[in-house]
């Protein structure tokens, strides 16, 4: 056999087990897709409601006590909280969310990057290979691998670490990057703000003010003291069932697009491996054919 012809049923056969393992990523991607959606889906409208409850308890209620985890202070140390994954194969899954991150902070943090005062806590090693060599960054890998056992006990201990630097002044906001899942195919890399908890905006001139009413039995601010930690670890626990959906999501697309890729390859690769195959067999031909015609010659 030809050089050429070899070269060419090795590439063949060496596509064919790409895909099969494309496949094969694709089918697992997509069984872990619908448990991670069940688990989104039904945490979603709970974590909505209670973050709309508590915006509108901090923004309309005058409590005996004040919120520590709702105090705004100048800017001085900020804290961002990277999701991302554990695993790559996904697309652009984990570089969109290391491009917002850096954006972020070149455009609206750089004079605290030069001071040192910022700080990158990561959920998921991607984003610690994507942003470890930020300058001016102190870099949290304690929650890392909080993936390996994605529970919400585990998630509370994270948030509540946070929360507990928050109080302590070791950080005066707190932000957090994640891809938001919207189906199978699109994931919306999201910016939000978890600390202090944003109040609501003050109506423009002419809008009528909405305010809450909330009575509280026994006492408001002991109610709100106890209701505000837990409402924050459930929205915090939300962001990571959000980014573990949207992963295997973006995990599903990149293995089917790649199984598509690589059954186009191999039509490319058959078709040059006829071509080179009748070439061959042509030449074949035309040297017994000049040979025998020498013969009789």
């Amino acid at each position: 056999m030809p050089a050429a012809l070899k070269e060419v049923r090795t590439r063949i056969v060496s596509v064919k087990n790409t895909q099969k393992i494309t496949k094969a990523m694709k089918l697992v991607a997509a069984s872990k897709l619908r448990r991670a959606t069940d688990r989104i889906v039904q945490m979603r409208p709970y974590s909505t409601k209670l973050s709309e409850m508590l915006t509108n308890i901090i923004s309309g209620t005058e409590l005996d006590v004040p919120i520590a985890h709702a105090e705004e202070r100048p800017l001085e140390n900020v804290l961002f909280v990277i999701v991302t994954s554990d695993r790559g194969l996904c697309g652009g899954f984990n570089s969109n969310m290391v491009r917002l991150a850096k954006r972020t902070i070149e455009e609206e943090y750089s004079d605290l990057q030069k001071a040192g005062k910022i700080s990158l806590m990561f959920v998921g090693k991607k984003g610690f290979d994507g942003l470890k060599r930020t300058e001016g960054a102190n870099l949290r890998t304690e929650y890392q691998e909080i993936f390996k056992d994605l529970s919400f006990e585990n998630a509370a201990v994270a948030a509540e670490n946070v929360m507990d630097g928050f109080v302590a002044k070791e950080f005066d906001r707190v932000e957090v990057f994640y891809n938001q899942f919207k189906n199978q195919i699109t994931q919306i890399p999201t910016r939000d703000q978890f600390l202090p908890i944003p109040k609501l905006e003050a109506p423009a001139e002419g809008e009528a003010q909405m305010k809450s009413d909330f009575i509280f039995e026994p006492a408001g601010g002991a109610i709100v003291q106890e209701l505000v930690p837990k409402i924050l670890k459930t929205k915090f626990y939300s962001y990571i069932l959000d980014s573990n959906a949207a992963e295997h999501g973006a995990r599903m697309t990149a293995m089917d697009q790649a199984t598509d890729n690589a059954e186009e390859l191999l039509k490319e690769l058959k078709l040059t491996y006829n071509r080179a195959r009748q070439a061959a067999i042509t030449t074949e031909i035309t040297e017994i054919v000049s040979g025998a015609a020498a013969l009789n010659g």
